[in-house]
């Protein structure tokens, strides 16, 4: 797969708290696949990396998600972290920036907490999906159909469990953009 992914772009949404490992693994990934990455935040500037408890690294943002439009992008990766998807459920913009990928049909890949965001954006209805095991019962009162499993994948939306499933994680999620528009993948799943 080395080029698979040469003329599409794909964006990270993080802020604060992520876990370092769900956003670096997918984002070099993919970026050898041929597609260009983009880090979308909350704000400009920068923000916190996490190993589990501890800070680890900063990375830069590449642009603030006010700016950004799922219409510019080929798919979306959710890295995990308990605090970050946590703060961008209470940010408006972000959690419409997740909705649009479902509207347009294109591919979405979370891992660990990150499927929160999706929980926020109300799109789990009827998905077949996966997570860290604590945030099962928000996404089976979501109306996602939880299971525990390496990687699970329900036309175009790739969900994973934790940082040791990154090797399935990023497997999927890369044949899953280079699939493109998924017509099952919508803003209002049955």
């Amino acid at each position: 797969m080395a080029q698979a992914l040469n003329g599409k772009r794909i964006a990270f949404l993080a802020t604060d708290g992520f876990e370092q490992i769900e956003l670096t693994r997918p984002w070099d990934d993919i970026k050898a696949a041929g597609a260009e990455v983009v880090l979308i935040a909350p704000e400009a500037g920068e923000i916190q990396g996490f190993n589990h408890h501890d800070k680890a690294d900063r990375f830069t943002v590449d642009m603030a998600v006010g700016d950004a439009k799922a219409a510019d992008f080929d798919g979306l990766v959710l890295p995990g972290g308990a605090i970050n998807p946590d703060a961008l459920r209470m940010h408006k913009q972000a959690v419409a920036f997740v909705r649009d990928f479902f509207a347009q049909h294109k591919p979405v890949a979370a891992i660990c907490h990150g499927p929160i965001m999706l929980i926020e954006a109300d799109v789990l209805k009827g998905r077949k999906v996966t997570s860290w095991p604590s945030i099962q019962t928000d996404i089976k009162n979501a109306g996602g159909l939880w299971e525990d499993s390496e990687v699970v994948v329900d036309a175009g939306l790739t969900t994973s469990r934790k940082p040791d499933d990154l090797d399935a994680f990023c497997k999927k999620a890369i044949e899953e953009f280079c699939e493109g528009r998924h017509s099952g993948q919508t803003a209002s799943a049955a």
